[in-house]
């Protein structure tokens, strides 16, 4: 819904439109010639059934045979009343895109009406078809087609017009994406590769000379190596164009053997009955997984991990323990890993817990909703 401007459901306008032409079907078929009795209440209760039937404008085709049918019906009774709950069940089967349907159903509908006033009425055969006219004016008929096929048209190049302002958008984004990883990639990676290169060529020679290596040039290496992958990191995911399929929960076993090639000893679990879930809840579910063992390499000093995947109806569990240091009073400060998983299962509606375990270590746990999905 635009901002500033009131939209109403389109159930509601469905109805009163309904009720609007039933009230003036029935209003205008008893204030001309009409019969009395038992056709009399038949006629008007297929005046009112005619528009009342407008409210199911989900069934476009089903509401114009509807239609036409209680105009048939009203008109055998002895109304004369035009049918302009046919006209507005023509309009919206046109705007709908049923054109050939519709096209058929009206002229079927108008052989009926002239069928029907020959058959029934008590006069010459002009005034049977000048009677069935008044029923379905053909003016009237190829006017409520016109309408709704320039109202299908006008929505059509709408929703174009939509879709290419989103690829436009889609594309700049791409642009930018890309001309920020050459910024990054020109002004970061040849200094930061210096600066990696040069620290491991002074702890080489410190070893070999048999040096002792200080605690600093050590952080600088490690520090120099983290740069170069988290760098590398952000120019991938800079550069990913949606072409290559992005990780997710079938990638999950070869995340945790690459841990294990580390010297973790990882296990991975997985519970209950594994089914497919929302895209976005495969990716985040692997990042989890991804960035907590991460965590548990560089921070923890641990030497086994587990990684527990529980697959519930209405949710994907997630749970990544460790033995690692710590303790519930020596809490670690939560940095960004831990912010951008709490980011991720938020977007999800989901909810994450971060903390560590009475027994030592520390612990990870997510629930994703997935929305029921099998």
């Amino acid at each position: 819904m635009d901002k500033g401007r009131f939209a109403v459901p389109a159930g509601v306008t469905a109805w009163a439109t309904a009720l609007g032409v039933a009230a003036l079907m029935l209003g205008t078929g008893l204030s001309g010639p009409h019969p009395s009795g038992g056709r009399g209440l038949l006629g008007s209760v297929l005046l009112v059934a005619g528009g009342l039937s407008l409210a199911a404008h989900r069934r476009p085709l089903g509401v114009l045979a509807v239609t036409g049918v209680c105009a048939v019906g009203y008109l055998a009774a002895g109304f004369e009343a035009l049918a302009v709950s046919c006209l507005v069940a023509v309009y919206g089967a046109v705007r709908a895109g049923h054109r050939k349907a519709t096209v058929a159903v009206s002229l079927g509908l108008v052989a009926a009406l002239h069928l029907t006033a020959l058959v029934l009425h008590e006069g010459t055969p002009g005034e049977a078809m000048a009677q069935a006219r008044n029923t379905l004016e053909l003016a009237w008929l190829i006017a409520a087609f016109a309408a709704g096929e320039a109202v299908r048209q006008a929505e059509r190049r709408a929703d174009e017009a939509e879709r290419t302002r989103e690829e436009t958008a889609r594309r700049r984004a791409d642009e930018e994406r890309l001309r920020i990883a050459r910024e990054l990639h020109d002004s970061l990676t040849h200094q930061i590769s210096v600066v990696k290169v040069q620290s491991e060529v002074a702890v080489h020679v410190a070893r070999r000379r048999g040096e002792p290596v200080s605690e600093a040039l050590l952080a600088i290496q490690e520090a120099g190596r983290e740069a170069s992958r988290e760098l590398r990191a952000t120019l991938e995911a800079l550069r990913d164009d949606d072409t290559a399929p992005p990780h997710g929960l079938d990638h999950i076993p070869g995340l945790v053997e690459r841990f294990r090639g580390t010297g973790l000893r990882t296990t991975l679990t997985i519970t209950g009955h594994p089914h497919s879930v929302p895209a976005a809840v495969s990716r985040t579910a692997y990042r989890i997984v991804q960035e907590s063992l991460t965590n548990v390499t560089r921070h923890a000093a641990a030497t086994t991990a587990s990684v527990l995947i529980d697959y519930r109806p209405e949710a994907l569990a997630v749970r990544i323990d460790d033995n690692g240091e710590a303790t519930v009073r020596s809490a670690p400060t939560p940095g960004h890993g831990l912010l951008g998983m709490r980011e991720r299962v938020a977007a999800l509606g989901g909810r994450l817990c971060t903390e560590p375990r009475s027994a030592g270590g520390f612990t990870v746990q997510a629930e994703l909703p997935t929305n029921g999905a099998s």
